[in-house]
């Protein structure tokens, strides 16, 4: 048993002068070490943003709403065309609001499109404690897949949010889990994921994704004749458009005119933010970022289920940086063929590696 409970600590007790970095965080590097936020083009102004996602922003101070707003206006514009200069802007804008459910949604897409799989896994599950949606199940059932864990793909499918989903997300899902059955061996059971009423019923551009995922599950069972039938139907630019491989146009930005004066100006005035602590301010969040890393969890649906975030009181913390090092080191993921490419939501004001390949 020890004996010296009551002996002050080496370096820091009984009056012992403190070195002179002391004030530095030890859990964080130090100012002039941090990361410097990719630049913003001038014209870039926070109106551009999504209305619905500027008000998710009012919880920070005015200036900063602005800077993180303008960063995920860059995370939207990028992310198909650049989605690893995305992923900084992004991760720019956890650094200054990292509490923010539209913050870590954008961090979340961008990592998943740049192959950082796991960070996207805990960036989503973030999202999901945060507001209480699965919106994006599909794409977190595709990150267990980039990991190698396709039987933890299954699992998420098999969760009761799954039957909240909108019909273009099941779908989704349901591309997500015949991929896993391939991943898996099981042929059979990849064609059957595809071959509900709902899924057959898909129109337009996912119509075309589900004969791609079915055709390359006819293969894999070794029905040839039957995978070139689902192709046929469809030109090569639009099999092409479907699997992502076409070159991204400008983007259209609209405006809410609602926000302009009379003289065409951005009327300021109409954004007016709570007086808060500026969400910029420097503050520890290793703990947060410990609390949603998981690549040793074991059960991934009991982690999802137990662990709450109180909302409310989060928003009313002063915010911190909450940018967890990126799980950069992933296995390969599984063959390209047979997995879904995921749009990512129309959430950011835009359209949308050098690790991997960002989409299914």
């Amino acid at each position: 048993m020890r004996d010296d409970r009551s002996a002050p600590r080496a370096g820091y007790g009984a009056g012992a002068e403190r070195p002179a970095t002391d004030d530095r965080r030890l859990t964080r590097p130090p100012q002039e070490e941090r990361l410097v936020a990719p630049e913003i083009p001038d014209e870039v102004v926070f109106s551009d943003l999504d209305r619905s996602v500027r008000g998710r922003l009012r919880t920070l101070s005015k200036d900063n709403a602005d800077g993180v707003g303008r960063h995920l206006v860059m995370v939207g514009r990028l992310l198909d065309a650049a989605p690893e200069l995305a992923y900084e802007h992004a991760q720019a804008a956890v650094r200054r609001a990292g509490r923010v459910d539209v913050v870590r949604e954008a961090a979340g897409l961008a990592a998943y499109r740049t192959g950082r799989y796991a960070e996207a896994l805990r960036e989503l599950r973030t999202v999901r404690r945060l507001n209480g949606s699965s919106e994006h199940l599909a794409i977190m059932a595709d990150c267990e897949r980039g990991l190698g864990r396709p039987e933890r793909a299954l699992a998420l499918a098999q969760e009761p949010e799954a039957e909240t989903l909108d019909a273009e997300s099941s779908i989704e899902l349901a591309i997500v889990v015949s991929g896993a059955r391939l991943d898996l061996g099981q042929a059979d059971a990849a064609v059957a994921a595809l071959s509900t009423v709902a899924v057959r019923a898909a129109t337009g551009l996912v119509a075309v994704r589900v004969a791609q995922a079915r055709a390359t599950a006819l293969e894999a069972a070794g029905r040839t004749d039957e995978a070139a039938a689902e192709l046929a139907p469809y030109t090569q630019d639009q099999l092409d458009e479907a699997a992502g491989d076409v070159e991204v146009e400008d983007e259209v930005v609209s405006f809410d005119l609602s926000e302009f004066d009379a003289d065409g100006e951005y009327d300021e005035d109409a954004f007016e933010a709570p007086a808060v602590a500026d969400d910029s301010a420097a503050a520890d969040d290793d703990e947060d970022d410990e609390e949603v890393e998981d690549d040793d969890e074991t059960d991934v649906v009991a982690d999802d289920a137990h662990e709450s975030v109180d909302v409310s009181s989060d928003e009313s913390e002063q915010p911190v940086d909450d940018v967890a090092g990126a799980l950069d080191e992933t296995p390969d993921a599984p063959a390209d063929g047979d997995r879904p490419h995921e749009e990512p939501e129309q959430l950011l004001g835009g359209q949308g590696s050098d690790e991997a390949e960002g989409g299914r």
